[in-house]
């Protein structure tokens, strides 16, 4: 895990840290890496935009809004992809708010640097086999941008049976659970 990026999650802007600060947010970022059990799922599409959405052949899926259709602009096809940290740093993190707040603050810094990292990972994968067919991709897109709504969080699990195999679930009011988690769209040009 990159350190700085904890250090940007915690809104670190160059300042000097104290030596007991410091080997805090070292021993926060390995109880993460010790406690997350970071793991992923996708699946690739042929899709079909229209007017009003994207439509993903072969399943119920039609995302609707301007800001999907213009994020997969020149793609034919895409991945939807599902990642998460596992519930126990969830858990770990709740603990610690009401022990530590420092320390729980520095750990949910380090668990948003690592779930970023999975998220990489999963990209990486998916331009890989973009690559083996002489495309590249697009950034990731997630629900919940521009007009993409969060409402498709549901829809998104079902279609990658991510709670049976990843353990990743949505609150009724489509927060991913656990919470570091995140679903995302990725397109093949």
């Amino acid at each position: 895990m990159d350190k700085s990026e904890v250090l940007r999650y915690l809104g670190h802007k160059g300042q000097q840290l104290s030596r007991g600060l410091d080997l805090e947010i070292d021993e926060m970022i390995n109880k993460c890496r010790d406690i997350s059990k970071p793991k992923y799922v996708y699946k690739i599409y042929n899709i079909k935009k229209h007017p009003d959405g994207v439509e993903f052949l072969g399943s119920s899926l039609y995302l609707f809004g301007k800001s999907v259709i213009n994020h997969l602009k020149g793609a034919d096809k895409c991945a939807i992809f599902a990642a998460t940290l596992g519930a126990d740093i969830d858990r770990e993190i709740a603990v610690m708010q009401k022990t530590d707040i420092t320390r729980a603050l520095i750990l949910d810094a380090a668990a948003s640097a690592l779930i970023e990292e999975v998220c990489d990972t999963a990209q990486n994968e998916i331009a890989g086999l973009a690559k083996r067919e002489g495309r590249k991709i697009t950034s990731r897109y997630s629900p919940g941008y521009g007009d993409l709504s969060l409402d498709y969080q549901q829809k998104i699990l079902n279609m990658l049976d991510a709670q049976r195999k990843i353990g990743l679930t949505a609150s009724t009011n489509n927060i991913l659970l656990p919470r570091k988690s995140v679903t995302a769209l990725i397109g093949f040009i």
